[in-house]
């Protein structure tokens, strides 16, 4: 009788740990009740996310997505200050419920989840006007009395310091970004996607992309999400592709000239 009752509450012990996951709270469950989605933004990757200091708001390409999923939910929008060092964590601690756009990296993939990409990235190295005449490829760029300039904590920080060893590789902490460091004449070269680049060489005309034979590093880019929280993956990708075969996506990109 002792041992049948010992292995009757070892049954029910190993069955309620098996079914404790499966009965966490899902953000989604959190959002819907709270009425408020939370999204963790930069506000410094223009057209993604783009923040006014006069206003506190923000505009971009992440920000249209972002209010269309909240209004789909039937919830409130709340974008999340964050810098890109402390991106995941801020999933992770359950400071917002999801990102905006963030290339997907094996590095992130360890600590969170990712949505399904719904746009990709091709990386360009650019330089002054007055500075273009040094530069004419990729093996150009990595030579000892380059200065590449690049942000903390993005994916862009990375790459440089694998593409160019024989560079000094100036690294500079948000808000502050690489390109300001090459356009104030402290570095030679940035390297940013074609996405912010075409931005940039609208908005300064001093700046100039280095010719390439080719783009690196083409790079899907994603929502961060919470990585064991399957229901709300499963929510938001299913999301994704309604929006995709709605042609929301493509209209969204158009606007922002992507």
């Amino acid at each position: 009788m002792k041992l049948l009752k010992s292995l009757a509450l070892a049954a029910g012990f190993a069955a309620s740990v098996l079914a404790g996951p499966a009965l966490a709270q899902s953000a989604l469950n959190e959002i819907l009740s709270e009425g408020k989605l939370k999204v963790g933004t930069t506000g410094d990757w223009n057209p993604m996310s783009v923040r006014d200091p006069a206003t506190n708001s923000y505009v971009g390409y992440d920000i249209d997505i972002m209010t269309q999923l909240a209004a789909d939910l039937g919830v409130e929008l709340e974008m999340v200050p964050t810098d890109w060092k402390t991106l995941v964590n801020g999933v992770v601690a359950g400071n917002y419920h999801m990102t905006g756009s963030a290339s997907i990296s094996p590095a992130r993939l360890k600590a969170a989840g990712y949505s399904d990409s719904y746009i990709a990235v091709e990386m360009f190295p650019f330089t002054t006007e007055d500075k273009l005449v040094n530069f004419d490829g990729w093996d150009s760029i990595n030579k000892e009395g380059v200065k590449v300039a690049t942000t903390l904590g993005t994916s862009f920080e990375k790459m440089v310091k694998e593409w160019f060893p024989a560079a000094e590789i100036v690294v500079v902490e948000a808000p502050a970004r690489g390109f300001q460091e090459v356009l104030s004449g402290r570095a030679d070269v940035f390297v940013t996607s074609n996405i912010e680049g075409s931005e940039l060489l609208q908005k300064f005309p001093n700046v100039r992309q280095v010719e390439v034979s080719s783009p690196r590093a083409p790079t899907p880019i994603a929502m961060l999400l919470p990585q064991a929280d399957q229901v709300w993956i499963n929510y938001v990708n299913s999301w994704i592709e309604l929006k995709k075969t709605q042609g929301f996506f493509d209209d969204v990109a158009a606007k922002w000239g992507l």
